[in-house]
């Protein structure tokens, strides 16, 4: 067969269709199936199903005593479950031995609602606790690092040696989120972390959550009921109801939503215009 010949078939083939473009699988880092968790004949999460994406903001929302820190403290194993699956970093919860559990939670951090605080340590102190349990370095290294992660959540330097009675609400939040990231974790949870702050200083740990995510590459899961800081910092949302997790997704897609408790949130009357969402310190 000639080059002419050989062309003329080439060009009477049919083009195959070009495949369809792969779209990337986001990684879940936590991922929870039927999870079931009650006390006494009281079930309070009743086949609850989320997924933590790496690299999000996920806010979690729900009514008062639905379970949200319930669900929060299950995940750390603070709160045995009846039944159901809890997957840390594609692990099974259950199947983990004790040396690969010590090693998962050394890849959280976790801020609970009014700080915890130890009283009667000081700010430089109650960061290191975590140091103190799973690393072995030098006092001299041990205050490098905190007094880095001091600054790194905006406290001053002589925060360092104070106690939580002598801080205001604002600082007991910073410091509690400084000890959260002692470890240098990929994961942080966070506890209603702006409530008791004012509007002006809820919406500076709101800038300085958007902060540290992005330039610490860090994943946050977010209970809170501050609709301010969902539409400021959240990439997603997830609201807790009758026990399950009733709807996920972009807050302006849950702003919509027909279920009567999304309705009453999210257009209420102190609900707040709905609006795109906005990464905090972005115009």
């Amino acid at each position: 067969m000639d080059d002419l010949a050989i062309l003329d078939l080439a060009v009477a083939a049919p083009i195959a269709p070009s495949a369809a473009p792969i779209v990337a699988t986001p990684e879940a880092v936590i991922r929870v199936r039927d999870l079931v968790v009650g006390f006494g004949d009281k079930r309070i999460l009743n086949g609850l199903d989320i997924d933590i994406y790496r690299g999000e903001v996920l806010g979690f929302v729900g009514g008062s005593g639905t379970g949200k820190s319930v669900l929060t403290r299950t995940i750390l194993g603070l709160i045995r479950k009846r039944s159901g699956k809890i997957e840390t970093f594609g692990a099974d919860a259950d199947g983990m031995s004790d040396l690969q559990r010590r090693a998962s939670e050394r890849r959280w951090g976790v801020m609970f609602q009014q700080g915890a605080l130890f009283s009667g340590l000081t700010v430089k102190q109650n960061i290191q606790v975590p140091m103190r349990e799973y690393l072995r370095l030098s006092q001299r290294l041990m205050d490098e690092l905190a007094q880095l992660k001091i600054e790194i959540v905006g406290l001053k330097p002589d925060a360092a040696d104070k106690y939580p009675s002598e801080l205001s609400g604002g600082m007991i939040k910073r410091a509690a989120l400084a000890r959260a990231l002692a470890l240098d974790p990929e994961l942080v949870f966070l506890d209603e972390p702006t409530s008791g702050l004012d509007p002006i200083g809820a919406a500076d740990f709101d800038e300085l959550i958007a902060t540290l995510q992005k330039t610490l590459g860090l994943t946050v899961f977010m209970v809170t009921h501050d609709l301010d800081s969902l539409y400021s910092i959240c990439d997603r949302v997830a609201a807790l109801a009758d026990g399950k997790v009733i709807a996920e997704g972009p807050i302006e897609t849950l702003a919509r939503a027909d279920h009567p408790w999304l309705k009453a949130y999210f257009q209420g009357k102190r609900a707040r215009q709905l609006q795109p969402p906005r990464r905090a310190g972005l115009p």
